[in-house]
């Protein structure tokens, strides 16, 4: 059929068109304004198609490795703020470029990550259960360490947070199950490529989006948003790499996946629960961070396909 064969080209220039797709939301302003207002649907049919994707088995086997879940979270939502701070303290890097540092550190990982995992070759297993367990655990540690840190009061409701997991978590899950059931295992093998495509493009619709108004920050100061631009690609290499090294001891693949988890974090949870009174340009820096997020699969697969172990 010509939309498989469409969707399987999709999943091999995965990192390219998404790549292209914020660029394409930042230059063509109407396109971010018509997609502003479907990041939530977009999220959950992604994390449905993850969760189709998913060996299940697999899932299973790192949840029997609860220390080793348990670390990689501990390093992510506490080492990883502590770590960033201390670099900020020690570069000088204050105002809204430097909490919007320490704050980027204190996320949980992208709904994104184990889609780019698989772009790239690495697991996507590791990825998922990190991804959904972070983010219940988000709530508990990032208000403390923004306050704490940087003085931001980060007012993220439990409540609200567990109705937005059960949307973009909770039914994708039952979704994932029902169409496991309905398609069969051998038919889900067979259109496996093309539900990899599919998600590609539900990425790049979320980059449509959140590229709105950029484009104008962009013209009205060049200067400030070219240099959180390359801030945001920073913060993304140096978690990625920190992540990477430090959990080498449990093997190369894991290690990888862990730090491609670490330099990509769910930035847009902030855009949704912090105030109008917060200070602009931090939610601006917030939003320059989707650069190196949308762009990391393409700049880093050839990487990992020398360093993955096959």
């Amino acid at each position: 059929m010509p939309l498989l064969r469409f969707l399987e080209w999709s999943a091999r220039q995965g990192s390219a068109l998404l790549a292209a797709g914020i660029f394409l939301g930042l230059f063509i302003p109407p396109l971010a304004a018509l997609f502003r207002d479907v990041v939530t649907p977009t999220v959950a049919g992604l994390m449905t198609l993850v969760l189709l994707r998913t060996d299940p088995a697999q899932v299973i086997a790192y949840l029997k490795r609860p220390l080793l879940v348990a670390v990689l979270l501990g390093w992510l939502l506490l080492a990883c703020p502590l770590l960033a701070f201390a670099i900020a303290w020690a570069t000088g890097l204050d105002g809204p470029l430097g909490a919007g540092l320490v704050i980027v550190a204190t996320g949980c990982a992208a709904t994104s990550s184990p889609a780019f995992a698989r772009l790239v070759g690495l697991d996507g297993e590791i990825s998922l259960v990190v991804a959904v367990l972070s983010t219940l655990l988000v709530p508990l540690t990032a208000p403390p360490l923004a306050l704490g840190l940087m003085g931001i009061d980060l007012s993220i409701s439990l409540g609200a947070l567990m109705l937005r997991l059960a949307l973009v978590v909770g039914l994708p899950l039952l979704l994932s199950i029902a169409l496991r059931r309905l398609l069969g295992r051998e038919r889900l093998l067979s259109i496996g490529r093309a539900v990899d495509g599919a998600s590609v493009w539900l990425v790049v619709l979320y980059g449509f989006g959140v590229m709105h108004g950029v484009l104008a920050q962009l013209l009205a100061d060049p200067a400030w948003m070219l240099g959180g631009i390359l801030l945001g690609f920073a913060a993304n290499a140096g978690l990625n790499i920190a992540t990477a090294a430090a959990f080498a001891p449990a093997g190369r693949r894991v290690a990888l996946a862990a730090g491609l988890l670490s330099g990509n974090r769910n930035i847009a949870l902030y855009l949704a629960v912090l105030p109008a009174t917060t200070e602009p340009r931090l939610l601006l820096f917030f939003v320059l961070c989707q650069f190196p997020l949308f762009l990391s699969p393409f700049m880093l697969r050839p990487a990992y396909a020398r360093l993955a172990p096959k």
